[in-house]
């Protein structure tokens, strides 16, 4: 997206401020109120991302490395999860919201393509930037005045330079989860990915990657395996966590471990994240032993 983006001048004055703020209202009460909107959007949209680049199966890392094709059946799959997230119905266009028939566009990179059959309708903007880890969702009349002159081969056009500032924003520039892999050194991944056994890799991410809480898709991409969260478990000295213990590294799960977790100042995993972390200290491989996670530290 735009890193520079016009303020909007959607308001109470504005021809289509009653519309789109009635649209806002619903959206974001079926939501939960804006911080659960804001929540549910971004994990909504690094999930679609996620599940197309399907990583455990094919190895890709990124949306780069996508098919055209994939890039394409995200919008789709996108459209049915937003639905489904805010409990619309399905519509003439893609839904309905508060009696009015509205499109959902997505895009991943800095505009939307708006069909003819969305001409003056009310749209769902929604757009994913993956450099920046931002998202947007925003909403529009496509009113031709907003539309460029300009059409695709099928006559589909976008939103202009002036008509980006009639988009009333519910979320702008919003943190949107990183796509794990774009935050590892380009030098780390092939060493991750070099083990032979799930409890290789997986013990190669959490000794290269300390005090970063890493998600359960991340561990299922690189234990490539059906039961991979058995291989995070200690396995009568077999396991992930048995193998970084010998090597004085704690393997912390969110869920049994939050605190101690707290008790070494690491940040803060849900329940569905682990961290890793090597003592510094023998007051803190004490502290871990208390908590009942022993290491092998010196």
């Amino acid at each position: 997206m735009k890193q520079s983006l016009p303020d909007s001048i959607v308001t109470p004055d504005h021809r289509d401020h009653a519309l789109l703020s009635t649209i806002a209202a619903d959206i974001t009460a079926r939501a939960g109120g804006p911080e659960a909107l804001a929540t549910q959007f971004a994990a909504m949209l690094r999930r679609c991302v996620d599940d197309v680049i399907m990583t455990p199966k094919t190895g890709r890392r990124s949306y780069e490395e996508l098919e055209k094709t994939e890039k394409t059946y995200i919008g789709t799959r996108v459209e049915i999860e937003l639905r489904a997230m805010l409990r619309l119905p399905r519509g003439k266009l893609d839904t309905v919201v508060q009696g009015h028939d509205v499109d959902i566009k997505n895009t991943m990179h800095s505009n939307w393509m708006i069909p003819t059959e969305a001409v003056d309708h009310p749209c769902i903007l929604v757009a994913a930037d993956e450099v920046r880890a931002r998202c947007y969702l925003g909403l529009i009349v496509a009113r031709p005045d907003y539309l460029t002159a300009g059409q695709n081969k099928d006559a589909k056009k976008s939103v202009s330079a002036q008509g980006f500032a009639n988009i009333l924003w519910l979320l702008r520039h919003h943190p949107y989860p990183a796509n794990f892999w774009r935050t590892v050194p380009p030098e780390i991944i092939p060493q991750i990915f070099a083990g032979a056994s799930g409890n290789q890799r997986m013990a190669a991410l959490f000794r290269h990657i300390q005090g970063t809480p890493i998600t359960r898709d991340v561990v299922e991409a690189v234990a490539q395996q059906q039961d991979f969260m058995r291989r995070i478990r200690s396995d009568k000295g077999r396991g992930t966590r048995d193998l970084l213990a010998r090597e004085g590294i704690a393997l912390l799960s969110g869920h049994y471990d939050a605190p101690l977790i707290a008790a070494l100042g690491l940040p803060h995993c849900t329940g569905s994240e682990f961290v890793s972390y090597r003592p510094v200290t023998q007051e803190q491989a004490d502290l871990a032993a208390v908590h009942g996670v022993v290491l092998d530290w010196a």
